[in-house]
């Protein structure tokens, strides 16, 4: 790369991030070394530091700069409603797009055998423990609606059940505004199977 072991090492570095290949973390690069040296050095910086100073909440599991996280801490949550997600980026989407007001469990992946992540991997311990603790009385799972989701959902309702608690699960299906004829046969027939009584 133009003779610089440090440049291909920088593009290369780059190319960790998910959706970047090798012309867009090379455009990147460029663009850092030839326009943005003092936001470069910034961005270096505060990775740095995200990276040695972000850990995982005690309680939720998900990304935090302290042991509780705020939603975790916060006495405004409603506990007796706990929601399961796969990642921190779903956390934050419901958190964004909803009024929820609950609290949350984070897996930091989903049930894979051939990837190494089974219960344990994915703190089912600590939530199994969560649930004896007779505070929750709702488990809302919000597993993505995959193989190894639906594989994920199926186990924490049979968690849930042991503990007598209720399990719900997020709706799947035709998206709000979306036309039939454009909807994937897979999401179509999973929206039809779970149909509902209309009001």
């Amino acid at each position: 790369m133009n003779g610089s072991p440090l440049l291909a090492e920088l593009v290369e570095a780059l190319r960790c991030l998910p959706g970047v290949g090798q012309k867009s973390a090379q455009r990147m690069a460029y663009q850092l070394l030839q326009r943005e040296r003092s936001r470069g050095l910034k961005l270096a910086a505060v990775l740095g530091d995200a990276l040695q100073r972000i850990g995982h909440c005690q309680q939720c599991r998900t990304f935090s700069e302290t042991p509780v996280c705020s939603i975790c801490a916060s006495s405004s949550r409603d506990r007796h409603l706990l929601c399961v997600v796969e990642s921190p980026v779903e956390l934050a989407a419901i958190e964004q797009a909803t009024d929820y007001r609950g609290c949350y469990f984070v897996l930091l992946g989903r049930l894979s055998p051939l990837d190494g992540m089974g219960p344990a991997e994915l703190g089912l311990d600590r939530l199994a423990e969560r649930l004896g603790q007779g505070e929750v009385e709702e488990l809302i799972i919000a597993t993505n609606p995959t193989v190894e989701g639906e594989a994920t959902s199926h186990y924490l309702a049979q968690l849930a059940r042991a503990g007598g608690i209720r399990a719900s699960r997020l709706a799947h299906g035709v998206p709000l505004g979306g036309e039939l004829e454009f909807v994937d046969r897979g999401t179509l027939a999973h929206a039809f199977g779970g149909r509902q009584l209309a009001d």
